[in-house]
């Protein structure tokens, strides 16, 4: 993951201010909360959330594929 040093913000000043960490996020699609000079929590777009949690099905059916040529021999097999 690549993190934009701009979108990034120290939990001190995310407990002070959530606000500018909402407008980060409006703006850039995310923000990375900062404890002890580490990035610690990711805050996103709730919508991004729910596109980003779901496989496209091509993509599904692609690794399923894969998966079957790769171990055609061992599900040979295991049909016998």
């Amino acid at each position: 993951m690549i993190i934009d040093t701009n979108t990034m913000v120290s939990i001190t000043e995310a407990n002070q201010n959530f606000s500018k960490v909402a407008r980060l996020v409006d703006e850039h699609g995310t923000a990375v909360i900062l404890k002890n000079n580490v990035p610690r929590y990711l805050v996103i777009d709730f919508s991004k959330a729910e596109a980003d949690s779901e496989a496209a099905d091509e993509d599904v059916l692609s690794i399923s594929k894969r998966l079957l040529v790769k171990n055609k021999e061992a599900y040979e097999v295991l049909a016998q």
